[in-house]
């Protein structure tokens, strides 16, 4: 009898530890909206329900940590005539301090511990332009950018916290064709999860760059997101876990086609597969699963608006006219928004 009552005991456990998570239906949402005046905001860091930053294209480091019930800015000044235009920001959990890295020529990287502020990092370069950057931890960070020279993409790296940054030499990095960038376009262009990152390229190729090892050794992969000319390819891109993975770009200048904008990967990046090819939803500038929901549930956003998917992504509905550039959820019912003069709170039922 004991045995028995042990067998159904361990069949309950088991069973109710695999029961396959039920996503929600979400028709339309509504977002809490902040006015930010002046400022294109296409970076933000989500800490929680009360706390977020945000760099923006006229030089601001702006935060809340209430809600968005105030909000407390720092704006940036590069000898007293160039305002930097951030579109890459990343906090040190251990050491709450930002960078935020500009795009074009000089590229300045900034450190700033919310009293004084420094540059880490400075590429004087008339092809500099950098669109991203994330911490694997509290010591090793990477930032990626354009080609300058036309033989890869650019990728900083720091191992001390983000003290100090190094460009990675051209030799280790899997090399560009002619045309091949990366977008700035919402901070997502880069994905890091444990020791491993991606970063996707568009332009006349769009592929994925794939290092294991904290961007010291690369591997590249081919993707069938829309490719050849400078608006399309991979915009976004995200990771359910080592193994599951959505991308989601388009044609900026064709913003309402959605043939070849969206792929899926199974195994951990090597090969993609397109879903919901020729249906919505259309250009999207970020991707995002929300978290805790065993990669079933995805928002995109961008210009054309806010989407959603509770399949991973085989379909989608559209759930919010307003545009934005990125979402970063704090947890599966809470994402922080931003876009052109404004941050937005998206809370979900």
């Amino acid at each position: 009898m004991k045995s028995l009552l042990a067998g159904v005991f361990l069949f309950v456990f088991f069973t109710s530890c695999t029961k396959e998570y039920l996503p929600r239906e979400i028709d339309t949402v509504s977002i809490e909206e902040f006015k930010i005046e002046s400022n294109s905001i296409r970076s933000i860091v989500a800490v929680d329900s009360l706390t977020m930053y945000y760099a923006g294209s006229r030089g601001d480091i702006g935060f809340t940590n209430n809600g968005g019930k105030s909000w407390k800015t720092k704006q940036f000044k590069f000898q007293d005539s160039i305002y930097p235009n951030f579109r890459s920001i990343a906090l040190n959990d251990k050491t709450n301090v930002l960078y935020a890295l500009s795009i074009s020529n000089p590229a300045l990287l900034y450190q700033y511990n919310f009293s004084d502020s420094f540059i880490v990092y400075k590429e004087n370069h008339p092809n500099v332009f950098y669109d991203s950057m994330k911490f694997f931890d509290e010591i090793n960070g990477i930032a990626i950018g354009d080609p300058t020279d036309g033989n890869c993409l650019s990728i900083l790296l720091t191992n001390d916290g983000g003290d100090s940054w190094k460009k990675v030499s051209c030799q280790q990095i899997p090399k560009v064709v002619e045309g091949e960038a990366a977008f700035a376009a919402s901070n997502t262009n880069i994905k890091v999860l444990g020791n491993t990152v991606w970063i996707v390229s568009g332009g006349v190729k769009s592929r994925i760059f794939k290092s294991i090892d904290l961007g010291v050794t690369w591997n590249v992969y081919e993707t069938p997101i829309i490719q050849g000319t400078n608006t399309q390819g991979i915009y976004s891109v995200d990771f359910a876990d080592e193994n599951n993975g959505i991308v989601i770009g388009g044609d900026y200048s064709q913003p309402n086609d959605n043939f070849k904008n969206k792929a899926i990967t199974s195994d951990g990046g090597k090969s993609w597969t397109l879903v919901a090819d020729g249906e919505s939803p259309n250009y999207k500038s970020c991707v995002q699963y929300v978290p805790n929901t065993n990669g079933k549930e995805v928002f995109a956003v961008g210009k054309t608006g806010v989407s959603y998917s509770n399949d991973g992504g085989f379909s989608w509905n559209e759930v919010s006219k307003e545009a934005y550039y990125t979402i970063q959820f704090v947890n599966s019912n809470i994402a922080w928004l931003s876009g052109n003069n404004k941050i937005g709170k998206l809370i979900l039922p």
